[in-house]
């Protein structure tokens, strides 16, 4: 398989899953004059679905660099995307059910609704860690060089941060759920700074390549 089409796939299904995040947009019951008051109960939902845009959104434009440094792929890859690709798609689920916990606001259901959505984020950090571990075990698939190593120095610590990031997140979140949410918001921002400097070095990185 050639690597422009599993990008093409890949590039589908976040498209697809971004997609879908809006359909639990939907219009609220409310009496004759009172549709802004009904608009601004739905706060959660709005919440709900700028963060987990920003976040696959960010883990997308990850995906798409960084496979912008292979000129090959094998079995082994397709099946680490395929996986990634998996975790990417479970957070529609807890998208919607932080959504309707901020709704409900019962303090224990909301608790298990940021844990669920952390447990998967941290599931995400850790298929982009494996990928990270395998493509630089395997210079081959990819189109830099000698540089190789420098372009791993400078970002084979981010997926393992955002994990213990996450984690972090997940315990907080038993003694505080706004701390924990805190955390959460924290680990998308980081994911961001961390594709700043994965794109940084990529670049740098190929440019030296040719």
């Amino acid at each position: 398989m050639k690597v422009d089409r599993m990008q093409a796939f890949s590039d589908g299904v976040y498209a697809i899953l971004i997609t879908i995040l809006v359909l639990d947009f939907n219009v609220p019951e409310y009496r004759a004059g009172h549709l802004l008051a009904a608009l601004v109960k739905q706060w959660p939902t709005m919440f709900a679905y700028i963060v987990s845009f920003l976040y696959i959104g960010t883990v997308w434009l990850f995906h798409h660099d960084f496979f912008q440094t292979l000129k090959l792929t094998n079995t082994s890859l397709n099946v680490i995307n395929l996986v990634m690709l998996f975790s990417v798609t479970l957070i529609d689920y807890p998208t919607a059910l932080v959504a309707h916990s901020l709704t409900v606001g019962n303090v224990a259901d909301m608790r298990v609704a940021f844990i669920y959505y952390d447990l998967v984020a941290l599931f995400i950090s850790l298929t982009f860690a494996w990928l990270y571990t395998y493509v630089r075990h395997h210079s081959e698939l990819t189109k830099m060089k000698q540089d190789q190593q420098h372009f791993y120095q400078a970002i084979k610590f981010d997926p393992i941060r955002s994990v213990s990031i996450y984690g972090l997140a997940i315990l907080a979140t038993f003694f505080s759920i706004w701390l924990g949410t805190f955390l959460l918001l924290a680990g998308i921002v980081y994911h961001f700074v961390a594709y700043l400097r994965l794109s940084k070095s990529m670049r740098h990185v190929l440019k030296a390549s040719k």
